[in-house]
Formats: C-alpha cells, sequence, structure tokens
C-alpha cells in the first residue's frame, strides 16, 4: 500500500505548473486523482501519462473555476464514484500584469479576482459540504508570498492572494470542530508558466524573472503538499512558506552576475 492508497485526490488548474506537479505527485503516492483546467488536450495528455507512468485512477474535465454556474453543475454532476473528495487542491490561479495602479488593466484585475479568489469559493462551495457531513477531508489552497507581503507594482495580484490567506483562516474558523483541514502552501518564485501568464506571453521578459537565481520548480511545490496532506487525522499544517534558497522575500532576491 502506497501513501495515498484509496484516496481522490482533486486538483484544480491541474494543465500545467504546480497543479500538473501536485496530480503526478499523487498519483505516484496511489491516490485517485480527479482533475480540471480549461486546457483540455493538455489534460487529456497528462491523463495519459498518469495512466502509463503509475497505473492511476484518473478522471479528467474541463473546468473554467470563474463560471460560478459551470462550476456548480460539473461538480454536483460527477460519476458517483468521484463525488466524495479526501483532498482538495485549489490550484487554479494566475497574474496579469506588473505595473503601477494607476496603469493597471481593469480587464487584468478582473481575470486574477474571478480566478484566484471566486474561483476558490466556488469550488470551495462545491465539494465543503460532503466533507463536512463525513467529517473528514483536507482543503489545501495554494497561497503565494504575496499573500503575505505586498510588492511594487503587484497590488491587485497581491490583494487576490491575500485574499486567499483570509479565505483559509476563514475556513478553519468555520470547519472547526468539523474534521476537516484546512492549509494554505504560499509558494515563493516557482518556474511555471506564471510568468509568462503574468507578462500575456513575452517570454524574454518571463525568463528574466529568473535570471542568476535558482528558483523553485512545481515538483518542489507538489512535494509540500504531498508532505501537508499526509499528515494524521489530528494534525493541521495551517500554513507552509516555502521559498528557493536565493530569495529572502518578496523582493530581495539574491542574484549571480
Amino acid at each position: 500500500m502506497t501513501l495515498m492508497t484509496g484516496r481522490t485526490v482533486f486538483v484544480t488548474g491541474a494543465s500545467s505548473g504546480i497543479g500538473q506537479a501536485c496530480a503526478t505527485a499523487f498519483a505516484a503516492a496511489g491516490a485517485r486523482v480527479l482533475m480540471c483546467a480549461r486546457r483540455r488536450a493538455r489534460l487529456e495528455a497528462l491523463t495519459v501519462q498518469l495512466r502509463q507512468n503509475f497505473d492511476a485512477d484518473v478522471f479528467a474535465f474541463d473546468l473554467d473555476v470563474q463560471n460560478r454556474q459551470n462550476v456548480a453543475d460539473v461538480i454536483a454532476g460527477l460519476p458517483d464514484e468521484w463525488q466524495d473528495i479526501d483532498i482538495l487542491v485549489n490550484n487554479a490561479g494566475l497574474s496579469r500584469g506588473l505595473v503601477p495602479l494607476q496603469e493597471g488593466l481593469i480587464d487584468d484585475w478582473e481575470e486574477m479576482i474571478d480566478t484566484n479568489v471566486k474561483g476558490l469559493l466556488y469550488v470551495s462551495r462545491s465539494i465543503l459540504p460532503g466533507m463536512v457531513e463525513r467529517r473528514s477531508g483536507h482543503v489545501i489552497n495554494i497561497g503565494s508570498i504575496a499573500g503575505r507581503e505586498v510588492y511594487p507594482n503587484g497590488a491587485a495580484y497581491c490583494a487576490s492572494k491575500y485574499a486567499v490567506t483570509a479565505l483559509t483562516k476563514g475556513m478553519r474558523l468555520d470547519l472547526n470542530g468539523s474534521g476537516v483541514q484546512v492549509s494554505t502552501i504560499d509558494p515563493g518564485l516557482v518556474n511555471t508558466e506564471f510568468s509568462s501568464v503574468r507578462f500575456h506571453g513575452d517570454q524574454a521578459r518571463a525568463d528574466s524573472t529568473y535570471n542568476g537565481m535558482t528558483p523553485l520548480s512545481g515538483e518542489d511545490i507538489a512535494e509540500a503538499v504531498l508532505w501537508v496532506a499526509a499528515r494524521p487525522a489530528h494534525v493541521n499544517i495551517a500554513e507552509m512558506l516555502v521559498l528557493p534558497v536565493d530569495q529572502a522575500s518578496a523582493t530581495l532576491v539574491h542574484r549571480r552576475p
């Protein structure tokens, strides 16, 4: 028996980066993996990979967490054998733009708030009643160091991640006594598609984010998520901040020539 045998894990935003790494880590640990994202082709490729590499039980579906009705309908319509979710990894999220607030694009703000805040709420609202009814479960929110420290030109994104911090703490209060664990994993610089999305596809600018330093990988965060999820039922790792050695704060990063 492996670490997660028999447990059903739901990972949002699983088509790339931290979400893909989490789905892979849980499949390797023996979990049944339920996963969603907007990019169906990538999910299908990942499904094949997880089945081939780990003989994993996988169910993938496309879902836009920004769409309230879509979230409610799709999750309510999951097959019966996928309804009882043991671990929810709220990973879907993004950043758009890195400019002063007075120059920010309102469409960017809307997308960040709709995904990072409202999307997390919609998914959690659909999953938590079942956990409460079964008196067991674990919600792991993927936050950010940006939910602990505000940095220049990132006000709207930081606000969305501060909201994740507040929602995580609020969940823990509201779920106290239910048997449901609630955690947040807050990464620093992770080399995924995050910066490419932030800079609207400007890959050169995205790559410069990691110049002269060694960032974290999606796998580093997935390993932390798996460890948190594997704690006994009476243990709750409330918060975890994970930084690369080269990063000391949101803005202080050691860069080699």
